[in-house]
């Protein structure tokens, strides 16, 4: 059965699951940090040796300000010697780590909540649920390792689907539970397998593991309030069903639960880190559909 959270936090809600977090789920999950170690989950933003999906560009950082520029400070009272060095970022939302926003998606052409998929505009964005909307949060994160659990090698077979099963036996085996107000961290080794592969001159490959809509809906069920993944769509491709974007439409569209994509969890699974408190602060860009992040997940 399809969890359906339209309404549950009133009709003009846009901000979803992250209702759950109250003060009181965010001091509980702050108590799961047993060692302290912090851990970067972001890949790094650059034009190079990281997945990139060609219709969404290359990451560009331009120079603005360097050194040849020292005489424009004169004005200022500028001494000599003294000057700043400054950037200009041009990238796509969807790209590098990053965090999709309830408008990102829509089924039935509605989104979360009902709004119409018509919200979206060319100039200004997205006129409800936003990226703007989150704001940050803290939630107690659950990392579950699919690389160790299948035992495949550095990464699970490509194209497969983690089914609800799977998740349920790699969580007993790993000694954790998953509850209502966590981040789930799934661990594919696509990262793994890109940076092996395709950042070496491999052909490209669509497929990757991922989520099927049935480890979805149980993960709905289980009222979380995001699924983050080192994978491109947090889902497998070829997607569940042969139905695009199927586990964007059960999470983002009917339960509100957000999708972190591209994370790399790669050192807190080796370190056998399975839960801590993780943190997300995506920009607060206006009308956005996603959002670059960097979470960090203190183990």
């Amino acid at each position: 059965m399809t969890k359906n959270n339209w309404g549950r936090w009133g009709d003009d809600d846009e901000r979803g699951s992250l209702n759950l977090l109250t003060p009181e789920v965010v001091k509980a999950a702050a108590s799961s940090i047993t060692t302290g170690k912090v851990y970067s989950l972001g890949i790094p933003i650059q034009s190079q040796g990281v997945p990139l999906m060609d219709y969404r560009g290359t990451p560009m950082r331009l120079t603005l300000q360097d050194s040849t520029d020292d005489g424009i400070y004169e004005m200022y009272g500028c001494h000599t010697g003294t000057g700043a060095h400054e950037d200009v970022l041009v990238m796509a939302s969807h790209t590098t780590s990053h965090m999709d926003a309830l408008v990102h998606v829509y089924g039935e052409y509605k989104h979360y909540n009902g709004v119409g998929h018509d919200v979206m505009h060319a100039l200004g964005g997205a006129q409800k649920l936003g990226i703007d909307k989150v704001g940050g949060f803290a939630a107690r994160g659950v990392l579950l390792d699919m690389v160790k659990y299948f035992d495949e090698g550095e990464w699970v077979t490509l194209g497969r689907n983690i089914t609800s099963n799977d998740l349920q036996s790699a969580a007993k085996n790993q000694g954790v539970e998953v509850r209502a107000g966590d981040v789930v961290l799934v661990r594919t080794g696509y990262l793994q397998w890109w940076w092996d592969n395709a950042a070496k001159g491999g052909p490209p490959v669509f497929e990757q593991a991922g989520i099927g809509a049935d480890a979805a809906h149980w993960l709905a069920e289980r009222d979380i309030v995001a699924v983050g993944c080192d994978n491109a769509a947090v889902e497998a491709i070829p997607f569940d069903d042969n139905d695009f974007l199927i586990v964007h439409k059960i999470l983002l569209v009917n339960a509100g639960i957000y999708m972190l994509e591209f994370l790399n969890l790669i050192e807190p699974a080796k370190d056998g880190a399975y839960e801590g408190l993780l943190t997300v602060g995506p920009l607060k860009v206006t009308g956005a559909t996603g959002s670059p992040i960097n979470p960090i997940f203190v183990a």
